[in-house]
């Protein structure tokens, strides 16, 4: 937007361009804003001259011809002004400053003119110099360029860096300049001054300030207005010297001789070149405008630049200066004097470096092998190049060279190498790179099919192999928008070398882009390429891809080392440091189908398999690797070209994935345990079961057979049990335990061969419980040995019976009666849900026997005998006591 002050100026030029609101340089009468076309964004630099600026400056001041002869001298200086800038419509040339808009005045009677882009006057840029604008010697300038200091073009008016490099080659541009000027145009400059030579966007000198441009004495046909000495050498205080000529840079065969030549500006051009290593920057002739002055330097030896007092510059001078050009610009004589073109094929420019940017300036007159031999060579030099000559001279060249596709890969290779050294990398890569890509490979290829071009293939593979750098110079909206969309095309290419280097390139990319980016753009591409492609190579390449979307490394072989202990410890530590650029969905959606699909058994494919399905275990759902993973981990390791140290690479990842299936299973189950048997209790201690008074759990009726049965036998019947019947002190006995025991049928409470003891006792004649099975589905019966007496005890040895309670000794020996053969079945399903094998016991007929003789550890389940039936006491057969009692 405009500021108050810049309203005064409307013209045409205002109207169509905007303009910044503070002046950016300096030069003459002018001051130089920055300006942008409202039509196309086209940059341009602005010059605006106020007429104002001579009244302040002339206010107070009289005049020899009163005020008719103060406005007669302002418009002579607004011709000459106008003359400077008409002048460039005239003059068309690369080293001319190019006029984009005519002059015009504006409303305040001032001027103003458009030009093509400049950042700086080479006048400003040595006044505000220090270290821009001070030359360095080459000891210093190679110290900076090792450590990489001093070379930041991003200062506060656009400096430009000038070491001896940016010297030689701007005097080079200058001296190009006025070649054009004294043999094409037949012109004198008659005015160079580092205020006349501009500095634009690509870091060009550029001539202009032609305000005193006339034709030589020696012209033949005068193609301009003879320059009238006699008025511009004598300076009127009235107005600045800025509009006036500089006699610090004139010619002594302007000032003493009154002879107009192009020797003149010869002479000039020294001067400037003596002031570019001087310190302060200015001439070695100080005049104050003083002709007087001039012509008293020139009457002394001292005064006078020469060699032998070092052309009067306070710091030493290149040898090649010093020796062989200087000597032949400052003289006395014009006759002397080298023109033009000898300057510019003088020693001062035999150099390497100076050799190279004048060859790629005139690299379109070059042939197609000059370009190639150039283009391939240009790597080796790079290096010594300061960077802002890089970063505005050479890469700026180089891309508009692009528009040869034979030297596209060459060309970006040099591109690359450039912005890895420049300082400004990620500026010049999105302002000038991008748009050059862009402009070639995707607005090429939205036109419609095209037919193959090994040309772009050849620089679609460079860029492939710089995606990841490419990614550090841009933001993650930009890559997606512009260098995405080149990826894809190497991925769609027919061509196996570059869909290999497009696969390659997604490891490094994976840190630049987003979620949405990778699943949405870069996956599915890979996906197809994997799907349809019937190349090994490429097979492998996109296994190795899918490794690095699930979050692995293609670096990393497939781990199976010391991860196989049994404790997964390996998995588990690489899944807390996983981070796959896909999310599990995908992973066992999309990847794991492709990976099944897969129908070679070349042993490189199944071990890049391999790989993805180690990655894939450190993501998916143990299900999913139950049902989906394992089964084809195993069909591919029966591959059968597989070698034994392959096949063993793949059952140390089932180990690692079962294991893993089984820790994960194990703990579901034991939460689900947990869950139950709390659910359990509870409903246990709500009463499962209902008991009687007594503690029995079995139905009980009365006393009345027990009644029976202790009558008829007296103090004998102590000790001994008749069919269910068992003695007082024995029920008190297993009620005491079972009242100390928190759970009667837990297999804890007491060794399995006190079941007699522990089990709740039942009164007479109850009913037995029957396992739950029906007679034709009993498990076979088989014999054992009984249980329920001891084998030291039947023996009559002496026998230590351990119990819960403790121990007892049995001392007594005991002659097994006749015995008969009790049978057991399996499963039995007793109180607390404890089963036992069926068993056949076998155990004296005569359950009396001695209460101290305990069972053994292993229990069995007697079949008990039908509920509430016994037997009549006269069908047992008696034997001894019992056969007398019988007769009772």
């Amino acid at each position: 937007m405009f500021t108050s002050a810049l309203k005064s100026f409307t013209s045409n030029i205002t109207s169509n361009y905007a303009v910044s609101s503070m002046p950016t340089s300096a030069a003459g009468a002018w001051k130089i804003y920055d300006g942008k076309k409202k039509s196309n964004g086209k940059a341009v630099s602005i010059f605006i001259f106020d007429r104002k600026a001579l009244e302040s400056l002339s206010s107070g001041l009289g005049g020899r011809s009163g005020a008719s002869g103060t406005k007669r001298i302002y418009d002579e200086i607004i011709e000459r002004l106008k003359k400077e800038a008409s002048s460039l419509a005239r003059l068309r040339h690369p080293n001319i400053l190019e006029l984009a808009e005519p002059v015009e005045d504006t409303r305040n009677g001032g001027l103003m003119f458009a030009t093509e882009p400049v950042t700086a006057s080479l006048s400003s840029l040595l006044k505000d110099g220090s270290d821009c604008g001070r030359f360095r010697d080459d000891n210093d300038l190679s110290r900076r360029r090792k450590n990489g200091e001093g070379e930041d073009e991003d200062t506060v008016i656009k400096k430009v860096e000038l070491d001896e490099l940016e010297i030689q080659k701007g005097l080079l541009q200058v001296a190009k300049g006025l070649e054009f000027l004294h043999e094409s145009a037949g012109l004198v400059h008659g005015n160079l001054t580092p205020d006349a030579v501009y500095i634009n966007a690509k870091s060009d000198w550029k001539l202009s300030g032609l305000g005193f441009s006339g034709s030589p004495d020696s012209s033949a046909t005068n193609t301009a207005p003879p320059i009238a000495l006699s008025e511009l050498l004598y300076h009127d205080p009235r107005i600045p010297s800025t509009v006036q000529l500089n006699l610090d840079f004139t010619s002594p065969d302007f000032a003493l001789d009154s002879n107009i030549s192009s020797a003149a500006d010869m002479f000039s051009l020294g001067l400037v070149l003596v002031t570019l290593y001087n310190s302060p920057h200015e001439s070695p002739i100080r005049t104050n405008g003083n002709l007087s002055s001039y012509k008293k330097s020139f009457s002394s030896s001292s005064t006078t630049p020469s060699s032998n007092n070092n052309f009067l510059s306070s710091r030493p001078l290149p040898r090649q200066l010093l020796t062989e050009v200087l000597p032949r610009l400052i003289t006395r004589r014009p006759a002397q004097r080298m023109n033009a073109r000898e300057f510019q094929q003088s020693a001062f420019f035999d150099n390497i470096m100076v050799s190279t940017i004048r060859f790629l300036e005139s690299l379109p007159a070059k042939t197609p092998n000059e370009k190639s031999q150039f283009m391939r060579g240009l790597p080796r030099i790079l290096d010594q190049f300061p960077k802002s000559v890089l970063d505005k001279k050479i890469l700026p060249a180089l891309l508009e060279e692009m528009k040869d596709r034979d030297l596209l890969a060459l060309i970006l290779q040099n591109v690359f190498k450039i912005l890895r050294t420049s300082a400004s990398a990620k500026r010049s890569f999105t302002d000038k790179v991008v748009p050059r890509l862009r402009e070639i490979f995707i607005l090429g290829s939205k036109n419609g099919p095209q037919e193959r071009d090994t040309r772009k293939e050849a620089g679609l593979v460079i860029i492939l192999e710089n995606a990841g750098f490419t990614a550090e110079l841009c933001s993650g909206k930009e890559f997606k928008d512009e260098i995405v969309p080149l990826i894809q095309i190497g991925l769609e290419s027919p061509t196996h070398s570059i869909v290999d280097k497009a696969l390659g390139c997604v490891s490094t990319i994976l840190g630049s882009v987003s979620f949405t980016t990778v699943k949405h753009d870069i996956f599915p591409a890979v996906a197809t390429v994997f799907s349809k492609t019937s190349s090994l190579a490429i097979k492998i390449r996109g296994l190795e891809a899918f490794v690095v979307l699930c979050g692995g490394s293609t670096e990393n072989a497939l781990s199976t080392g010391d991860d196989l202990d049994g404790s997964n410890n390996g998995l588990e530590k690489s899944k807390s440091s996983h981070n796959a650029a896909l999310d599990k969905f995908t992973v066992q959606e999309k990847i794991v189908p492709l990976l099944k699909a897969i129908k070679t058994k070349e042993p490189a494919v199944m071990m890049a398999a391999l790989a993805v399905f180690k990655q894939v275990g450190m993501i998916a759902d143990s299900e999913f690797l139950a049902t989906d993973v394992l089964p084809t981990l195993w069909n591919f390791s029966l591959g059968p070209l597989l070698n034994l140290q392959q096949f063993k690479d793949f059952m140390d990842l089932v180990r690692i994935i079962s294991a893993r299936i089984e820790q994960d299973q194990t703990r579901k189950l034991q939460e689900l345990s947990s869950t139950s048997t709390n659910g359990l209790s509870a409903s246990t201690n709500n009463g499962g079961i209902e008991k009687g008074s007594s503690g029995n759990a079995y139905p009980t009726s009365n006393g009345t057979e027990y009644d029976f049965e202790r009558l008829v036998l007296g103090s004998k019947s102590q000790g001994m049990v008749v069919g269910n019947v068992e003695p007082q002190s024995q029920k008190a006995q297993a009620s005491h335990h079972s009242s100390s025991s928190t759970n009667p049928w837990s297999a804890q409470s007491a060794p399995d061969g006190l079941a007699g003891a522990m089990l709740p006792q039942q009164k007479p004649f109850s009913r037995a419980i029957t396992p739950d099975q029906t007679l034709s589905s009993f498990a076979a019966l088989q014999p054992s040995i009984s249980s329920s007496i001891p084998q030291g005890i039947a023996s009559g040895a002496s026998t230590n019976i351990s119990t819960g309670w403790g121990s007892m000794e049995s001392t007594q020996s005991m002659k097994p009666a006749a015995s008969t053969s009790a049978w057991s079945s399996s499963p039995y399903v007793g109180p607390g849900g404890l089963s036992k094998k069926p068993t056949l016991t076998e155990g004296p007929s005569n359950p009396a026997f001695n209460q101290s003789s305990a069972p053994t550890n292993k229990p069995s389940f007697l079949i008990a005998p039908p509920p509430n039936i016994v037997k009549p006491y006269s069908e047992v057969k008696k034997q001894g006591l019992d056969a007398y009692e019988s007769l009772i």
